[in-house]
């Protein structure tokens, strides 16, 4: 038996009421015509949406995907003329039409032939309906329907529509998914899932105070922001965790400098802005999170923003910091996470988060919208809009909890600080090491831009001659000096000095199982390679080829840029030294250990 569609709900929702409960709980049946990806449209989100054309069999009606939908179609879950049942939705008016919001739908038939010849809805002021060609040229015969009778049609209203109609006498539910600047009239009901301290400043336009909070729905996220009056009416009457009615504020577009909160819009609290607490709280999710392995933490960007959940491995001293913009001092504590992945990362706390933090015996904490850094390596700071929970009722860390528990607390963990460069980016990955053959046949370096590997090979040879050059001893200049009666001349500076300091230049030949190249370093990799600063190497020539004699044989983790140049008008590629990693053996068994391990527990 064919699936039937509701028949007449196009029209139904196009000139739908706000307290229209019966309609926004019907769960209707309708069958997807097209899709239509709608890339970020500047506005401060980075994520795609999808258009979509849906139809009861008579009418078509233009539809949005809510954004945690996307994933239906770019996985092929629904195609051009499934059919669904639309769970939850509502409507928006955008440019004088209405537009469906599907927020949440199952799906009853994946593939399926077009129903009916369904024509567009186009609603006149006076209330009637006027219709339009059909976007596909298909005729089928449409089947008996199974819906209620339409309702008589009204005149689109102004504002987005609710999900479910007054409660009480309260203004109708509206998700955060649906929230613009262009409505006037909402109520969302959302979980305060972060909470920032009150923030000062004092600059040339006088003095002000604000703080923040995240509110989530099951829709999405959205930030709102309160200044001055409002922090002293609304601050302490909202706590995180908690979930409220909320409305009377004004929706903004986001300003994505202060914010990672993936929504193109933010919420500025005002003096009239209406918060009650609900006590009914069942409907709405406790917090939403994607979690990233601390072991591919190195593939987020610098400043990027995850969420994580792992075991506190140890907790750091309470300490502070003095700010450079307020001359304050903020409180900071570093806890160390590890989890399943073999790797740990520390995590900065601030503030109150810090003075407050006082667990013991290892919780699971779970992390949202950390800020990923690259001091050292990989590590992670919270900021006023990230939050964590310790020891949450999540699957995630009920099985950390286990692992832990059963093998983690003995093991060593490989700390991201020795896999990543602090030069240019470039870093040395363990799981990523080419040959020195595979870098040559496959050209790196050989186009415009600059090509990057990692590798892992032995000393055979170092140049000696002209080891090292005279610099200039000013700090951060490295210009070379030139002898100039009884002192060193630098032009870059315009000084003199009674004494250079010497910094390295190190062109070594290199080999591993496939072949040799040449590498060449500067000041960083010959303190490793020597041990000693250039000043302190003997330039007697027994003592210096002694030393250079030491190096050979030795080696070590490379993190290398490959770029072309013209020698003698001919083209060449040089490889030169970005990070230089001595050999851990330990790391390197533990490194295997975990890998196996992580085998078992994945399985």
């Amino acid at each position: 038996m064919a699936t039937q569609l509701t028949t007449g709900i196009c029209s139904r929702l196009n000139s739908s009421e706000n307290d229209d409960d019966e309609l926004f709980n019907s769960q209707p049946t309708v069958q997807f015509l097209s899709f239509k990806r709608v890339p970020p449209s500047g506005g401060g989100s980075n994520m795609d949406r999808y258009r979509v054309i849906v139809s009861d069999g008579e009418h078509f009606l233009q539809s949005m995907l809510a954004t945690q939908l996307n994933h239906l179609v770019e996985e092929e879950q629904i195609l051009k003329h499934s059919i669904a049942v639309i769970e939850k939705f509502t409507c928006n008016l955008v440019q004088g039409k209405k537009l469906l919001i599907i927020l949440a739908l199952r799906v009853v038939q994946k593939e399926a032939e077009k129903i009916g010849n369904p024509v567009g809805i186009q609603a006149r002021a006076g209330g009637s309906i006027e219709t339009q060609a059909s976007p596909s040229a298909a005729v089928t015969p449409a089947p008996a329907a199974s819906a209620k009778p339409a309702a008589s049609t009204a005149p689109a209203q102004s504002s987005r529509q609710p999900t479910q109609g007054n409660r009480g006498g309260r203004t109708a539910i509206y998700p955060i998914e649906s929230l613009s600047p262009y409505q006037n009239h909402w109520t969302i009901k959302a979980r305060v899932i972060a909470k920032s301290e009150i923030r000062t400043w004092s600059n040339q336009r006088g003095e002000g105070k604000l703080f923040n909070i995240t509110l989530m729905d099951e829709s999405g996220e959205i930030r709102a922001t309160g200044f001055n009056a409002t922090v002293d009416e609304l601050y302490d009457r909202i706590q995180e965790g908690k979930v409220y009615f909320i409305s009377k504020a004004k929706v903004n577009l986001a300003k994505k400098k202060f914010s990672n909160i993936p929504n193109e819009y933010e919420l500025a609290l005002e003096r009239n802005t209406e918060i009650e607490e609900c006590p009914d709280a069942a409907d709405v999710p406790m917090v939403k999170f994607n979690f990233t392995p601390i072991a591919n933490l190195q593939e987020i960007a610098k400043d990027a923003v995850c969420d994580i959940v792992g075991v506190v491995k140890e907790v750091g001293e309470l300490s502070s910091i003095t700010s450079k913009a307020t001359n304050k001092q903020i409180p900071k504590k570093e806890l160390t996470v590890v989890d399943a992945s073999g790797f740990s990362v520390k995590v900065t706390l601030w503030g109150k988060q810090a003075e407050q933090y006082n667990e013991t015996d290892n919780p699971v904490i779970a992390f949202k919208g950390a800020k990923v850094g690259d001091f050292q390596g990989r590590s992670l700071s919270m900021m006023s809009s990230s939050s964590l929970i310790i020891n949450p009722d999540i699957p995630e860390a009920h099985h950390l909890r286990g692992w832990y528990d059963a093998a983690g607390a003995e093991q060593t963990y490989q700390s991201h600080t020795n896999t990543m460069s602090s030069g240019g980016g470039v870093s040395f990955d363990r799981a990523e090491i080419r040959s020195l053959n595979d870098v040559k046949i496959s050209e790196l370096g050989m186009s415009d831009k600059v090509d990057t590997f990692s590798s892992r090979a032995t000393i055979m040879h170092i140049k000696g001659d002209n080891i090292a050059y005279p610099a200039c001893p000013s700090q951060g200049c490295n210009k070379k000096v030139v002898l100039m009666g009884d002192s060193w001349r630098c032009e870059n500076c315009d000084k003199s000095y009674p004494q250079p300091e010497h910094r390295y230049i190190v062109p070594m030949a290199v080999a591993d199982y496939s072949g040799q190249a040449w590498f060449q370093g500067f000041n960083d990799v010959g303190l490793i390679v020597f041990g000693m600063p250039a000043n302190d190497l003997e330039r007697d020539d027994t003592e210096f080829n002694r030393v250079l004699e030491g190096t050979i044989g030795t080696t070590y983790n490379f993190a290398c840029r490959a770029k072309q140049d013209n020698y003698n008008d001919q083209a060449r590629v040089r490889y030169g030294i970005s990070r230089i990693l001595p050999l851990d053996y330990r790391e390197e068994a533990t490194y295997l250990a975990n890998l196996l391990r992580r085998s078992e527990w994945s399985n």
